[in-house]
């Protein structure tokens, strides 16, 4: 189990979860990761925050770090409880690498 847990742990030092900060912030966040030696950064966000996900990709593309490539982009989608039932929110995961 420990090391199902250290795996895990190891996997998400390189993720920024997109949410409703600025677009900026997560940008920082990409930077930051990238500057402590990261080859790998993965955006992920959920519902409305897709877009913000497609922006910081973009943004760090094309203005920042001109060599980043998108490695991988992942869709889907979670079942959220509600009260009033489930509902379907779609998902993304963009991974870029230097």
């Amino acid at each position: 189990m420990e090391g199902k847990e250290g795996a895990k742990e190891t996997e998400n030092d390189n993720v920024v979860f997109i949410g409703r900060k600025p677009t900026m912030s997560y940008v920082l966040a990409c930077m930051t990761m990238f500057q402590r030696g990261s080859n790998e950064v993965c955006l992920k966000a959920r519902g409305r925050a897709i877009n913000t996900a497609v922006d910081v990709a973009e943004i760090m593309r094309n203005r920042f770090m001109t060599d980043l490539k998108v490695k991988e982009i992942e869709i889907g989608t979670d079942v959220v409880p509600r009260p009033e039932g489930q509902s379907n929110v779609s998902t993304i995961e963009i991974t870029l690498t230097k």
